[in-house]
C-alpha cells in the first residue's frame, strides 16, 4: 500500500543541482513564483475585460484578493495536475472557489474565454522573462571583469595552445577579450530574445472564438485580437501576430539563447579548470570561505566555481534537445505530450544558465592571474613557439643546393632535434646561419616572442569596441 507523501518529501530544492541550489534563478523559476504568474495572466486578463467593457469595471479589483500565490498549496496543485494533464485545471478550481467567497459574479468571470493552454504558456514566458533579466545582469558584470582583464593584461604575454599543446605566443589580454567575445554574443541573443517574448492567447484552438462570441454578447467596440494586444501589453510581453499554440518557435528560441549562454560559459570554465591545475598554475579562483575544499583531502583547493559552470554547460543541451525534440513532434492545434514535456525542459535551461551566470560573474570578477606563471610557461616552450615565423623569415635562409624551398625541410629537422633531443633551437639556428646574413640581435628579434603576438592589441580594441562595457577591473 503506498503511504501519504509530503510536500517536503517531493519539493526539489536543488540538491543535486548545486549549479543554481541558492541563487536568485532558483527562485524566480520556484513552483510558488510559477504560480503567481499564472494568477498574474488571469487577473490581467480580467483587468483586460473590465477595460473593454465586456465584465463589470468593479470585478477584476474585488478579485484581486484572491491572486496572491501563498494562498495555494503548490504540492497539492502539482499532485492534482494529473487529473488534467496540467496545473491551470485545478488552480482555477481553486482560485474560483476564493473568488466566489469575495464575489461570486467576478469567479464567473475567471478565465473568461481563456484556455489552459493560453494561461500556461503565457506564464512561463513571464518567468522566462524574470530570469532572463537576472541572467542579463549578472552577464553584464561579467562582460565588465572580461574588459578589465582584457585592458589590464593587453600586454600580459602567454603560451597560446590549440589541441591541448603549445602552439603561438600570445597576449592574457587577448584570452579575455576572446572570453568577452562570446559572452558579449550570448548576452545580444538573450537580449534579443527577451524583447521578442510573446503572449500566447487564442482560447480552446487558436481561433478565439468564445472570446468573440462573449465580446459580440458583452456589445464591446473592442475585437478580440485588440484585448489580446492590450493584454500583452500589460504583461510587458510581444504582441504575436497569431497564437502559436502548435507553433512552438518562441520557447526553442529561449533554449537555444540560454544554450549559447552556457556554451559560451563553458568555454570560459573549461580554460580557468585547465589553467588552475598546480602543474599549469596560470590563474587561480577567487577564495571564499567554506569553498573549494574536499571531504577527504585537506590541501585540495578545488575551482567549484568552474566545476560548476562546466556542468550546467554539459547538462544545457540535454534540455534544449528536448525542446527542439517537443517542437519538432508538435501535433494539431494543441500538442500531445510534447508540450508537457517543454515545461521542466524550459525550467532546468533557465535555472542552469541562472546559476552559471551568477557563478562566472563571481569567478571573473575575482580571477587572480599569475602573471610570473604565464611568463615562465612560455619560456619553458622556449623558441619553438615561434617556429611558425621562422619558416617564413629564417627559412629561406637556409636554402640549400635542394632550392628555394628545401629551407624549410631544414628548419623542420632542426625544430625536431630540439624537440626530441633537447637541443636549443637558437643555437642550431646560430650554427646554420652567418652572422654576417643575420645578425646576433636580428636573431634574438626573431626568437623573441614578444614579437610575435600578431594584432593581439588591436583585437582587443575591436572586441572592446564591439561590447562597450564600464571595466570592474
Amino acid at each position: 500500500m503506498t503511504g501519504s507523501v509530503s510536500a517536503a518529501d517531493t519539493a526539489d530544492y536543488g540538491l543535486l543541482s548545486p549549479v543554481w541550489a541558492g541563487t536568485t534563478g532558483a527562485g524566480r523559476t520556484g513552483d510558488r513564483r510559477i504560480v503567481q504568474k499564472l494568477l498574474d495572466v488571469e487577473l490581467q486578463w480580467l483587468r483586460v475585460l473590465a477595460g473593454a467593457g465586456v465584465i463589470a469595471p468593479q470585478l477584476p479589483d474585488e478579485a484581486a484578493p484572491a491572486f496572491r500565490a501563498d494562498l495555494y498549496d503548490p504540492a497539492s496543485l502539482a499532485a492534482r495536475s494529473a487529473g488534467g494533464g496540467n496545473p491551470v485545471i485545478p488552480l482555477l478550481a481553486d482560485l474560483r472557489a476564493k473568488v466566489r467567497d469575495i464575489s461570486p459574479a467576478a469567479a464567473e468571470a475567471v478565465h473568461t474565454a481563456a484556455t489552459s493552454q493560453d494561461i500556461l504558456d503565457t506564464a512561463l514566458m513571464l518567468v522566462s522573462a524574470d530570469t532572463l533579466a537576472g541572467i542579463a545582469s549578472d552577464t553584464r558584470r561579467t562582460m565588465s571583469a572580461l574588459a578589465g582583464l582584457a585592458v589590464e593584461h593587453r600586454h600580459t604575454l602567454c603560451v597560446a595552445r590549440t589541441l591541448t599543446q603549445h602552439s603561438l605566443p600570445s597576449t592574457f589580454g587577448l584570452r579575455a577579450a576572446q572570453w568577452l567575445h562570446g559572452i558579449g554574443q550570448a548576452a545580444e541573443a538573450l537580449e534579443t530574445t527577451a524583447s521578442r517574448l510573446p503572449l500566447q492567447w487564442g482560447g480552446g484552438s487558436g481561433t478565439l472564438a468564445a472570446l468573440r462570441t462573449v465580446v459580440d454578447a458583452s456589445g464591446s467596440a473592442a475585437t478580440p485580437l485588440e484585448l489580446a494586444d492590450e493584454l500583452a501589453l500589460r504583461l510587458g510581453l510581444a504582441a504575436p501576430a497569431a497564437p502559436w499554440q502548435g507553433n512552438r518557435l518562441p520557447v526553442t528560441a529561449v533554449g537555444a539563447a540560454l544554450q549559447d549562454l552556457l556554451s559560451a560559459a563553458g568555454k570560459i570554465a573549461n580554460d580557468v579548470l585547465l589553467m588552475s591545475r598546480p602543474e599549469v598554475a596560470e590563474v587561480s579562483e577567487p577564495r571564499a570561505a567554506g569553498r573549494g575544499g574536499s571531504s577527504a583531502m585537506p590541501q585540495k583547493r578545488n575551482p567549484v566555481l568552474s566545476v560548476l559552470i562546466r556542468s550546467a554547460a554539459l547538462a544545457g543541451p540535454g534540455c534544449g534537445a528536448a525542446l527542439q525534440t517537443a517542437a519538432g513532434a508538435a501535433d494539431d492545434e494543441r500538442p500531445g505530450g510534447s508540450w508537457h514535456t517543454e515545461w521542466q525542459a524550459l525550467r532546468s535551461l533557465l535555472r542552469l544558465a541562472s546559476g552559471a551566470a551568477e557563478k562566472l560573474a563571481e569567478l571573473t570578477e575575482g580571477l587572480t592571474v599569475n602573471t610570473a606563471v604565464l611568463r615562465d610557461n612560455l619560456l619553458t616552450a622556449g623558441p619553438l613557439v615561434v617556429s611558425e615565423r621562422l619558416m617564413a623569415t629564417v627559412a629561406p635562409l637556409l636554402d640549400d643546393d635542394g632550392g628555394p624551398g628545401s629551407g624549410k625541410a631544414r628548419l623542420q629537422e632542426l625544430v625536431t632535434a630540439a624537440q626530441t633531443m633537447g637541443s636549443s633551437l637558437g643555437e642550431m639556428l646560430r650554427k646554420s646561419v652567418s652572422a654576417d646574413v643575420l645578425s646576433d640581435a636580428e636573431l634574438a628579434a626573431q626568437l623573441d616572442p614578444a614579437n610575435y603576438v600578431g594584432e593581439a592589441s588591436a583585437l582587443i580594441d575591436r572586441i572592446l569596441a564591439a561590447y562597450p562595457v564600464r571595466s570592474s577591473r
